[in-house]
């Protein structure tokens, strides 16, 4: 990579072409086999404009080739309207050409160079070109490739000018669209193409960040020389991205006669171009800004350290017993304050499911075509929002889950019409919000689970740990998300092999939510994501076991209550149960859990706390409840999992006194106590 590009142009670059490429590929699956309007037609032009542009500014040589080559046909498709075209043909093409991009935009997001091999995509995008110009005739063999230079600005079958006229042309790029000065930059970079000379002001577009604003409010300005004719020099300038308002004129005297460059860009200053309207137009606030990531987890972790230094001042241990109203009215003020601070904080990390939703199509659509099956994407709740670190989380389980639905379970086409199915079936893949969850639910109207033959796999892997008949058709799905287990006979491209549906639980797990399937046979399976809305701050119930602090999740906790002697049940294996209300819950035992000494022993000398996981409750038995906060999550220390066991622990937090609580994961225990036998 060339040492001269800096980081922020690179970091621009990547994020900008990734968002294009992203945009792209819905624009291109949602038109596929329809065909594409008009106005897809110049979208697609104007991603490819860009990305070539930048691509060529960034010395990516092959993506801005690659890119050239798809605006070509896409320049033809837009001028020349042809009626025959091969969509589906130049759908492939296109998103063949998104995946390379990608590809190479990986390779430079890793510091490697982007060397992809890109002669037979674009000898491929030139055919399809040839086909058309043909007008799907017989296709014209493509034996040179054009040079680059010479294919970079369709210009029109105009007259070109005969004498060099000049020129001044002041730019407004679209408010909040960033990068202003990179922009400018790519204009004059295509200038280049057209004009004999060129200065522009600012001058010190590529140095100076602090131009960007400057170009933001009073426009770029170009000054040039050019032999070409008033339509090709007003086309050029009309296809730049982000293109808000043009002011361009002729110039009559030669403007670069006796200085240099910076002199023509310092008398092009004059405001004479720029009418008071435009101005105040230009001036007029941006309305959206972007943020690195980098700066919303700082903010994230200041907004964690607030709330903790928040507590340890309302809950300090010096103020207890005091009468202080003057210093408790002080503090509910904080507290709200702390409070409406935190939701605006963490509402700026939410981001939509959409674009993770949307990328689900792509998977669908590529694995229709090399299984030969018909399956229809349905989205709902695309647009529910969630904290961004949770969604890079979740794309490669949702990933897999789809490719088993495709794989596993849609049949293919003759087989359902024999079952009286439609030809085609049908994947929901929804979200929606669920108190402080987000549940993502994905349903296939396929050919369900075979619980017969899960469990029959699960015997030959020793995986059955009770009596069968005491197995639920719940806990028999379960069995699917076990590590290497896998009913397939045969090894596809896709699924097979076992890997998988246990990534799916680790990752899920790991942002502590939960799955679990249920399915019909014949009818479908529906596998059911649980995630929490946030990792970051959570309210939680302080408890003490002995001389230890414990956090458990308010969501998690259905009821709490001093338990009687007599509710107590001891089964012949030691496991204690407890009935409430007529129904028999495990009972765990937080201080033989965790090894603490000096806790209740006897359940009159405690309390218990009931929590939900999914559809199973456990109730854990504790000295006291404490009280409820929020506290912030952080991660429990490495050296820590390194020692021990840390199943049933979801972090850790400092509360108010300065003490250090385990944060519980309820999901675990409820699985231990299922598991094992809560004891």
């Amino acid at each position: 990579m060339a040492d001269h590009i800096s980081e922020p142009m690179l970091e621009m670059y990547i994020f900008e072409t990734t968002q294009l490429m992203e945009q792209l590929e819905q624009v291109v699956l949602a038109n596929e086999k329809s065909g594409f309007s008009q106005e897809d037609v110049n979208e697609i032009f104007r991603i490819m404009h860009t990305v070539k542009g930048s691509s060529a500014m960034m010395l990516f040589d092959n993506i801005s080739a690659l890119a050239h080559a798809l605006e070509d046909a896409f320049f033809f498709l837009r001028e020349s309207k042809p009626d025959k075209v091969d969509y589906p043909k130049l759908a492939d093409l296109v998103l063949a050409g998104i995946d390379f991009i990608k590809n190479e935009v990986e390779k430079i997001k890793s510091g490697a160079e982007a060397d992809g091999d890109v002669d037979e995509l674009k000898s491929g995008v030139q055919q399809l070109l040839a086909d058309l110009k043909n007008h799907g005739g017989a296709p014209e063999t493509i034996t040179t490739t054009r040079p680059v230079e010479d294919q970079k600005y369709y210009i029109g079958p105009q007259k070109e000018a005969q004498s060099k006229e000049y020129y001044q042309a002041r730019v407004f790029f679209q408010d909040g669209c960033q990068m202003e000065n990179i922009r400018a930059y790519t204009v004059v970079h295509g200038l280049k193409a057209l004009a004999d000379e060129i200065a522009y002001s600012p001058h010190n577009i590529i140095d100076d960040d602090g131009t960007a604003d400057l170009i933001g409010k009073e426009g770029f300005l170009v000054t040039f020389s050019t032999r070409k004719s008033d339509e090709e020099v007003r086309e050029y300038f009309n296809r730049t991205i982000f293109l808000k308002e043009l002011d361009l004129a002729k110039v009559q005297d030669n403007p670069f006669k006796s200085e240099n460059g910076e002199q023509a860009a310092a008398q092009a200053k004059a405001p004479a171009a720029v009418g008071c309207e435009d101005r105040e137009q230009a001036n007029a606030p941006q309305s959206m800004v972007s943020v690195h990531v980098t700066k919303l987890d700082r903010l994230m972790d200041l907004m964690g350290e607030l709330v903790i230094a928040e507590a340890m001042v309302t809950q300090n241990t010096d103020l207890k017993d005091l009468e202080l109203d003057n210093f408790q009215k002080a503090a509910r003020l904080l507290g709200k304050i702390t409070g409406e601070l935190q939701d605006i904080v963490m509402s700026v990390r939410m981001v939509p499911l959409a674009t993770t939703f949307l990328k689900m199509q792509r998977v669908v659509r590529d694995m229709c075509k090399k299984l030969d099956k018909q399956v229809e994407l349905e989205l709902i709740g695309e647009e529910t929002e969630v904290d961004k670190n949770i969604i890079e989380r979740i794309s490669d389980p949702l990933m897999h889950l789809i490719r088993n639905a495709v794989d596993h379970g849609i049949e293919p086409a003759g087989e359902r019409e024999a079952k009286g199915k439609r030809p085609a079936g049908q994947i929901t893949l929804e979200a929606r919000n669920a108190g402080s969850d987000v549940l993502i639910v994905l349903r296939d109207d396929g050919r369900g689970l075979d619980k017969e033959k899960i469990l029959a796999r699960a015997r030959e892997n020793g995986l059955v740990q009770k009596n069968e008949s005491e197995l639920s058709a719940k806990e028999i799905y379960s069995f699917i998300f076990l590590p290497g287990f896998s009913t397939k006979e045969r090894v596809t491209e896709f699924s097979g092999r076992g890997v998988g549906m246990d990534v799916v639980t680790k990752n899920i797990a790991s942002v502590g939510g939960s799955v679990y399937v249920d399915s019909e046979q014949g009818a479908g399976t529906t596998i059911t994501l649980k995630i929490p809305l946030t990792l970051a701050i959570v309210d939680g119930m302080t408890i003490r076991v002995g001389n230890a602090r414990y956090t458990l999740p308010i969501t998690s906790i259905r009821e709490s209550f001093k338990p009687r002697r007599e509710d107590i049940i001891t089964d012949p294996d030691g496991n204690e149960m407890i009935m409430v209300r007529g129904n028999c819950y495990p009972v765990l035992r937080l201080h033989r859990l965790f090894n603490v000494k000096e806790a209740a022993s006897e359940f009159t000398d405690g309390i218990m706390v009931m929590v939900d996981s999914d559809s199973d409750s456990l109730c854990v038995f504790a000295d006291e409840l404490i009280g409820e906060q929020q506290v912030v999550v952080k991660a429990l220390p490495n050296y820590i999992k390194s020692l021990r066991r840390v199943e049933g622990l979801a972090g850790c937090t400092l509360l108010g006194d300065g003490s250090i609580s385990l944060i519980l994961d309820v999901g675990g225990m409820v699985n231990m106590g299922y598991r094992q036998g809560a004891h």
